[in-house]
């Protein structure tokens, strides 16, 4: 009988009905092996050269990949608290495409270095034929940071997929680097309502090293955090069907050059959330998302197609500086209320604000629904000052369109 050394992996299936903000708790159970390295499961020192490894089940020891040899994600592969994955430059993953239940998790106390180069990335990709978005989950980093749906202290909350512990108190929380890393058509649904995401972050921590990441072609979101403090330098989400950035939970990191190219099928550049609605700010002292994004450039399809840029909402707060908004019919959408969801607040309070914005093709540049009154000036200064991102340096090499 299969087992798992992961006592949260045992729950049963738990659907709590999914809201507008797209984070409710669906759970999929973990039904892989426990296994340590060994030439079958994945393999570490040990592994023969040259082989087909399929990689799944919960990782108890440190495994480094061959790139000698060829692997395949087969099922939901999850590295335990204590151990590191490490991935060289210049490798690529594949998937099997068989949707929402494969999918690498890196759990809370494990790491992942996984460090590519502008000419050697690494690369998670679907082993289909011909690949589409959806085919399988994604990239899953769970750690030990704040997050604000939970009371405070050591608390944890569970993960979308794979019911796995995230959150805490150790806003340096460190699982590991991803450095030079692309992920490339993820985002399989878990049942219709929950979906994967390219990148997904929960509670992860500011000791962990994140820059030049990129996905490429996602059912869901392209990256999506969930509390936490990591900091994200040179983002690049072209084609997410969803939303390509997202937060909920307090994330407070920091997002420096960050590229957005929306494809047919999208929604937002960035859906902010400060807190989990179908949860609730359950923190104590209350503190709501507040990144700052700086560089930022969203490219969408022209203002006819009726699409928001960026939507605020749920109470979070925000710094951006040095944008770039094109082709939308509306640059920023703010929803909220005066009480539970005050948005707006942020900013008559200063804590939102928006410095050096450049809109292109854009109709509205801003729409407050968030029921306090304050004017655009309010909440922009240096409007046509934005150059956003260099995407053309930063992205070249290594990038896909």
């Amino acid at each position: 009988m299969k087992k798992t050394i992961l006592s949260l992996a045992l729950m049963s299936t738990i659907l709590i009905s999914c809201g507008d903000d797209d984070t409710a708790d669906i759970i999929i159970n973990d039904n892989s092996v426990t296994t340590t390295n060994n030439t079958t499961n994945g393999g570490g020192d040990t592994d023969p050269q040259g082989q087909d490894i399929n990689l799944s089940g919960t990782y108890v020891d440190d495994l480094t990949l061959d790139p000698n040899n060829n692997y395949t994600i087969n099922g939901p592969m999850i590295m335990a608290s204590g151990t590191t994955l490490t991935i060289p430059a210049c490798m690529t993953i594949e998937a099997l495409a068989a949707g929402s239940d494969v999918y690498l998790a890196i759990a809370q106390g494990a790491k992942i270095v996984a460090n590519g180069t502008a000419d050697c990335p690494i690369v998670f990709t679907s082993n289909a034929s011909a690949p589409a978005a959806g085919d399988w989950g994604g990239l899953i980093l769970l750690g030990k940071a704040p997050i604000n749906s939970v009371t405070g202290g050591t608390a944890t909350a569970t993960s979308e997929i794979g019911g796995l512990p995230y959150g805490g108190d150790i806003e340096a929380d460190d699982s590991g680097s991803l450095s030079y890393v692309r992920v490339q058509y993820s985002g399989g649904k878990a049942d219709g309502q929950s979906e994967n995401n390219g990148f997904s972050f929960y509670g992860v921590g500011s000791g962990t090293t994140v820059n030049h990441v990129q996905m490429f072609e996602g059912l869901d979101d392209g990256f999506e955090f969930f509390g936490g403090t990591v900091n994200v330098d040179f983002l690049s989400a072209v084609n997410a069907q969803d939303d390509s950035i997202d937060w909920t939970e307090g994330y407070s990191g920091t997002i420096t050059n960050a590229y957005v190219k929306h494809g047919a099928e999208h929604d937002k550049g960035i859906e902010a959330d400060g807190y989990n609605t179908d949860i609730g700010n359950n923190s104590n002292p209350l503190f709501w998302s507040a990144p700052t994004v700086e560089n930022l450039t969203i490219e969408g399809l022209g203002s006819a197609t009726g699409n928001e840029a960026i939507r605020l909402r749920a109470g979070t707060r925000i710094t951006i500086i040095n944008a770039v908004v094109e082709g939308f019919e509306e640059g920023i959408d703010m929803d909220g209320d005066d009480t539970d969801n005050p948005t707006g607040e942020g900013v008559t309070s200063g804590e939102t604000t928006i410095t050096d914005i450049t809109f292109t093709d854009v109709i509205t540049k801003l729409k407050n629904d968030t029921g306090v009154s304050f004017t655009e000036a309010d909440l922009i200064s240096g409007d046509g000052n934005g150059t956003g991102t260099d995407y053309a340096t930063w992205g070249a090499g290594w990038t896909v369109e």
